[in-house]
């Protein structure tokens, strides 16, 4: 049986260090917001419409439904690795360097979708899909296990009754890195004469803002700290690791029911939120008929909008706390939905949902996010969030697998948006009922100083 080594969360902040923690989503957020939410998949839809179809090893896919499904790929092998990664991770002294290793993995394969093009060399404009598809699985997959390990650094960092609000600061810094990125893109989009050019230096130029600021401030300034556990004698980091996961398993079913509860709540309704960005710019090429430059500029409304609607919910935190402040954003969602199914037909109502997407946005996930970091022990960090990220921003699968099997059968996006309104609807249902203090004195921490 594996030891586990105490180590206290801080009783003060570093801010130093907060700092450097919190310019990792400064900097992977331009993966997010110029290549998951905004240009991959309009760009990979539209050369496969110069191809026909997409077709892979007998399979024939719909243009739009090509994207949602490598989304869905790569989420699956998420779920295979994630949380044994985690489970490593506690039993290490890895946590930066496979921080570091696998974010110059994704950044490296975002710099390389500047090759995917139109009648590419020896695989055609069909392999180019493919090709474009393949590197985003890559850069996906390697995006999330960053994220696991990100994550994990937070109890290291923050006291818990600062966790909302330095949560909520990464959030809304990767918001406004993310913001700006997307604006010098927009820029290159509306000025070069050649778009398909822009849009390919826009997607590496998203790698190469993810690799420069993850080594200029998290790989200068983020600490290491010891091993929460110990490795029993005649183990290796891997079987230890796949022992951990069944054992955290049973577990969190016997000892964490309330973690388990809000686990699974936060995986249904963060997949209706990671299919709702997924697929939107999808919904507004297609139902809408928004051209490149209308999407840039409503995204970068949605950025800087949720850099303060970040900041907005980690204050409401304070005073009503975060499991409330989930449940308010959560009833916004479902009208977000409502809305775009029954009443989006004009461009400039694209720019209404905008505004009220992005106050909600960051917000969710934010507190999300610190709220699961108050619920789960203090060794089992890095497993436990394994097991979060597996449905975290851009990775969920079933939401667009449902969407593109919707897509598949009825040819359009605008019913297919509308089956998203379930997993907010559930995801609420099951939310409510969660006690989180009980869920932090099962987990051994101290709920004195933090708003419930």
């Amino acid at each position: 049986m594996a030891e586990a080594i105490t180590h206290a969360p801080p009783a003060e902040l570093d801010r130093r260090e907060v700092l450097g923690w919190s310019m990792y989503d400064w900097a992977n957020s331009a993966f997010s917001t110029t290549v998951v939410t905004t240009l991959l998949g309009p760009y990979l839809s539209s050369l496969a419409e110069t191809a026909g179809r997409v077709q892979f090893l007998g399979f024939s896919f719909e243009p739009d439904a090509f994207f949602p499904t490598c989304v869905s790929i790569s989420v699956i092998l998420q779920v295979l690795f994630l949380p044994l990664l985690g489970a490593v991770t506690d039993y290490s002294t890895l946590k930066k360097r496979l921080l570091l290793t696998f974010a110059t993995i994704g950044a490296s394969a975002t710099i390389l979708l500047f090759f995917v093009q139109p009648d590419l060399p020896l695989v055609g404009t069909n392999g180019a899909v493919l090709l474009g598809g393949f590197l985003f699985i890559i850069a996906n997959l390697s995006f999330g296990a960053a994220i696991v390990l990100y994550n994990a650094f937070l109890p290291d960092i923050a006291p818990p009754k600062e966790r909302d609000r330095v949560s909520s600061l990464g959030w809304a810094l990767g918001y406004l890195g993310g913001g700006l990125l997307l604006a010098i893109n927009l820029a290159m989009i509306t000025l070069m004469e050649d778009t398909g050019l822009a849009v390919r230096l826009s997607l590496a130029s998203a790698g190469l803002w993810w690799l420069g600021f993850t080594y200029l401030f998290p790989a200068r300034i983020l600490r290491q700290r010891p091993a929460l556990k110990q490795l029993p004698p005649g183990e290796t980091y891997l079987s230890q690791g796949v022992k951990q996961i069944i054992r955290t398993l049973k577990s969190i079913y016997r000892k964490h029911p309330e973690t388990l509860r809000y686990l699974i709540a936060y995986l249904i309704y963060n997949d209706g939120i990671q299919t709702v960005i997924v697929v939107s710019t999808l919904f507004a090429a297609s139902e809408l008929g928004a051209s490149a430059d209308i999407l840039i500029i409503l995204v970068l409304l949605i950025q800087f909008v949720a850099f303060g609607g970040a900041l907005l919910f980690g204050f409401l935190a304070g005073r009503i706390g975060a499991k409330k402040s989930i449940i308010v954003s959560l009833i916004i969602w479902i009208v977000i939905v409502v809305y775009a199914y029954a009443f989006m037909y004009e461009i400039w109502q694209l720019f209404l949902m905008g505004v009220l997407l992005a106050l909600v946005l960051g917000g969710s996930q934010a507190l999300s996010r610190s709220l699961f970091s108050q619920m789960i022990p203090r060794e089992s960090e890095s497993e436990y969030f394994g097991f979060y990220e597996i449905s975290e921003r851009g990775t969920s699968w079933i939401g667009p697998l449902v969407f593109a099997a919707a897509v598949q059968i009825t040819g359009g996006t605008r019913v297919a948006i509308l089956s998203v309104i379930l997993f907010f609807v559930l995801g609420l249902i099951l939310l409510i009922p969660v006690n989180v203090r009980k869920a932090m004195l099962d987990a051994g921490n101290d709920p004195t100083d933090v708003v419930l």
